[in-house]
């Protein structure tokens, strides 16, 4: 959750002034530039709550010590949340469960929600918000830094959230017509994000590469803090740069364009296999491919096919005259674009790997080889 508080008044000459919950993540620090491009003087706060990824926070440390010497009005504060967050259960905060690799709405993703965290994160900074408000008599905004892309995985990051949130600390707080939520990139993802940040450095005449290299996605770094590339956070920055025809200024633990590639097929496997689309003819890896082995479900690793089965169909695709005896792949009736076809569907995972159908020569499983992973013998 990237959370800010921003007074969007100017008053006699005052300051216009700002809070805001500094993660070191790369949307929050974006979002911290955009507050600064537009005048606002920014307290930051940054939440330790056991984390695995806790360099975050250093990287934080790093950025408000580049913006303060170059002028910016803006400081950093701590808070130890580790004896609270701490014991909520999550693969983000329990170093003996391993951090889910893989496109970044996967369910595995799943695992990473720590229960309730942006409600404890959002009720100290509301906190804040009204004592600010107090303090220095003014209005102050929460703006949120969430995005369409943390819908699926984050229900705290929702809108709907925020309004029921907002509502509850209205009702619970004298103040409260101080302080409202603001969300500026809630019909947006992170490619909006990078976009405005290089509009805000453009502005602030800041090298957005130099503040970017200090801030970090992953949520499984290694133990020198370099990002692995294959965490869903991590595929979801990458994908974002490479849209906007940048490299990651990050080291990763693999060359720029080794860790790309891998993003990109994490995307199209998703593409294929959660929302029933296609990978283009003659494209696949496996279209071509004789070695002796079984194929595997990309998603849930349930056995699918024998190498036995596998024929050149000159489709384009990975044709296979049969399905292994245990593999009990769903088939449901197709009438998209135009046509009747039988879909097929992983029997464990649900996934959709292609479609079959009933040829003279005998069935034919034109399956998607993104939606596959050989073993060999």
């Amino acid at each position: 959750m990237e959370v800010v508080i921003t007074d969007t008044q100017v008053d006699g000459g005052r300051l216009m002034r700002a809070v805001m919950s500094l993660s070191g993540g790369m949307d929050s620090t974006c979002l911290l530039l955009k507050l600064l491009s537009e005048g606002y003087k920014v307290s930051c706060i940054s939440f330790d709550y056991g984390q695995s990824h806790v360099i975050e926070i250093d990287k934080a440390k790093m950025n408000i010590e580049f913006l303060k010497r170059n002028g910016q009005d803006v400081d950093h504060k701590i808070v130890d949340l580790t004896s609270t967050v701490g014991i909520l259960n999550s693969t983000l905060t329990n170093d003996k469960e391993n951090i889910p690799e893989g496109f970044y709405e996967k369910e595995q993703m799943k695992s990473t929600v720590v229960p309730n965290r942006n409600a404890i994160f959002s009720s100290i900074i509301y906190g804040y918000a009204l004592s600010i408000s107090v303090k220095e008599d003014t209005d102050v905004k929460i703006a949120l830094g969430v995005h369409s892309g943390d819908h699926a995985i984050y229900p705290d990051c929702r809108p709907e959230f925020y309004e029921s949130l907002e509502k509850s600390f209205q009702i619970g707080n004298w103040g409260s017509e101080r302080v409202s939520f603001e969300l500026p990139y809630l019909s947006g993802d992170k490619v909006t994000i990078l976009r405005d940040a290089l509009n805000s450095c453009r502005i602030l005449d800041m090298d957005f590469d130099y503040i970017l290299n200090n801030t970090i996605t992953s949520y499984n770094p290694d133990g020198n803090g370099i990002s692995s590339g294959r965490s869903g956070s991590d595929v979801e920055r990458i994908l974002a740069f490479d849209a906007i025809n940048r490299i990651d200024p990050i080291e990763y633990q693999e060359p720029w364009d080794v860790v790309l590639a891998n993003a990109k097929k994490e995307q199209l496997r998703h593409y294929v296999m959660k929302q029933s689309g296609t990978e283009r003819a003659f494209s696949g890896e496996y279209d071509k491919h004789f070695e002796t082995g079984r194929y595997h479900c990309a998603d849930c690793n349930i056995v699918l096919f024998e190498s036995a089965a596998k024929f050149d169909s000159g489709c384009g695709w990975p044709a296979f005259s049969s399905e292994h005896e245990d593999a009990n792949i769903t088939q449901l009736e197709d009438y998209s674009h135009g046509m009747t076809r039988i879909e097929v569907r992983c029997s464990k995972c649900d996934s959709h790997l292609g479609h079959l159908f009933h040829e003279p020569r005998g069935p034919r499983y034109c399956i998607n080889s993104i939606c596959l992973e050989f073993k060999g013998e």
